[in-house]
């Protein structure tokens, strides 16, 4: 009769000799493989090579190979006229557990931890899957418009650059990086800034900005304003360190100051968030008055405003109103932003501009989440900034975006008018479309989907007093809205006649 350790490694044991790994490396990991998942017992005995070799069909070189290899990793004790075992034999007769496991399952991954640890609620994904070929989304840039021959020269080009290295090899900086200080020119000339690097720290995205900030603002049970209607991840990370979250109503003057007034004790605020050019998701612009009586309040109270400025370079009509940080001179305002929109989103970079004390705390707090960074980007971004690449890229997408938002206003004003309302924003790539009849948008959306086009439930705004889409359109060409304007129009239509 067989041995039990015979039928374990004529079942788990294959290999593929047309592939570069050698065939005694591939048995080799198998075994060590039965071992670990202790189908091979620490004692059990291995069949000699001659055995082996007539087992797997292999020569006998390749089997003194297997277990030369097993041996200088730890895995068998080779001992000369006794055999090859398991680690070190300490039983004479050591039972093979194999017998009792199932097979199948030597090559399989756990499905569950073995050990317990925290979840979280607030980090589940909303990420949604789907094969339509058309989509609304939250207000992306079109990635076609990337400008891919030009990147490619240009990162080449960072690429070979010597200082590069250089970079790499220095345990810490002195000084700042070229990079920190062309963005801090860029922003003191675009958005009325008058910073130094010191008050500056750019991360990967303004999502991991804001992770940043609220991991040294936020403790539990500390309070955070937002918008009524607000921008669901950036919730997510509020409440995932520990805030308490309250709402603000939001209106055609933006964040409702008056109301903090009225509803919040001097203390209890740790911080409100706003998006003060553009209001997530209403589009709407933080009035003039309303940011002089956020700042005055801020500073009596003592709390903190995270400004969110996510969509700054798509201005259309008119000029951006400027940052309230811009205006801040008691170090109440930390600003959240974003460079390189137009670039492949790999590419964008955030960045926080803060009073220098804070942002000295977020650049210790990013050396654990993210010490290597990323040079090259800097490098290609340095010089795009400083040759005007950056400006020039802009303005161009800015002449294709606003002919998109005509697009889609036209569409909207031919099949939805009377149906919807919405005002035409004067930049941003959204618009807040508003049903005048109560529907239900989950069946909109699942009768979108039936029409090959696909609404996100991160675009879909209804409680009692809403019923509204934020309607992204950047990534939609000229004929793509027109497609998704008819195809949005019959789900309504079915939605309607139920």
């Amino acid at each position: 009769m067989n041995s039990p350790v015979y039928d374990i490694l004529k079942q788990l044991v294959a290999f593929d000799k047309t592939i570069v790994q050698p065939v005694y490396i591939q048995v080799a990991q198998q075994v060590i493989n039965a071992i670990q998942r202790g189908y091979l017992a620490k004692g059990s005995k291995l069949p000699g090579t001659r055995v082996l070799s007539q087992l797997l069909n292999v020569h006998r070189n390749t089997a003194v190979a297997i277990y030369e290899e097993l041996a200088s990793q730890g895995w068998v004790d080779i001992i000369a006229n006794k055999g090859t075992f398991v680690l070190v034999p300490e039983e004479p007769n050591v039972k093979i557990k194999a017998t009792a496991q199932h097979i199948h399952q030597a090559y399989t991954y756990p499905m569950v931890a073995g050990f317990p640890f925290q979840q979280s609620f607030h980090l589940a994904s909303t990420a949604e899957v789907t094969s339509s070929k058309y989509s609304i989304s939250d207000g992306t840039p079109d990635l076609r418009l990337h400008p891919v021959h030009q990147f490619s020269r240009w990162y080449s080009a960072a690429m070979k650059r010597k200082p590069l290295v250089n970079k790499w090899n220095r345990t810490n900086a002195l000084t700042p990086s070229v990079f920190s200080t062309q963005l801090c020119n860029y922003l003191n000339v675009t958005r009325g800034f008058h910073i130094k690097p010191s008050n500056l720290v750019n991360t990967r995205s303004t999502e991991m900005s804001l992770y940043i900030v609220s991991q040294l603002l936020i403790k539990k049970g500390d309070l955070v304003l937002v918008g009524e209607l607000s921008n669901y991840a950036t919730n997510m990370i509020f409440q995932q360190a520990g805030a308490k979250i309250r709402t603000v109503p939001v209106d055609s003057d933006g964040l409702n100051i008056a109301y903090i007034k009225k509803h919040f004790v001097k203390g209890s605020i740790r911080c409100v968030y706003v998006c003060a050019n553009r209001d997530y998701p209403t589009t709407v612009t933080l009035s003039a008055q309303r940011r002089l009586q956020l700042l005055q309040l801020a500073k009596t109270h003592g709390f903190a405003i995270i400004e969110d400025d996510y969509d700054y370079d798509f201005q259309f009509e008119g000029s951006a109103m400027l940052p309230m940080a811009s205006a801040d001179v008691n170090g109440n305002v930390i600003y959240l932003g974003k460079l390189g929109q137009s670039l492949f989103p790999s590419f964008h970079t955030g960045f926080v501009v803060a009073p220098e004390n804070l942002i000295s705390e977020a650049k210790n707090y990013l050396q654990l989440l993210d010490k290597q960074g990323d040079l090259i980007q800097e490098q290609m971004l340095s010089e795009l900034i400083s040759e005007g690449e950056i400006y020039r890229l802009k303005k161009k997408n800015i002449v294709t975006y606003k002919q998109r938002r005509d697009c889609l206003c036209h569409f909207l004003n031919h099949y939805f008018e009377g149906i919807t309302t919405w005002e035409k924003p004067l930049g941003g790539l959204a618009i807040w479309l508003q049903f005048a009849e109560t529907i239900s948008l989950v069946k909109l959306a699942e009768e979108a989907e039936k029409l090959d086009l696909f609404l996100p439930k991160t675009i879909l705004y209804q409680d009692k007093n809403t019923c509204a889409i934020r309607f992204g359109f950047g990534h939609l060409n000229e004929e793509e809205i027109e497609i998704v304007i008819k195809k949005l129009k019959s789900a309504y239509n079915k939605v309607i006649n139920f």
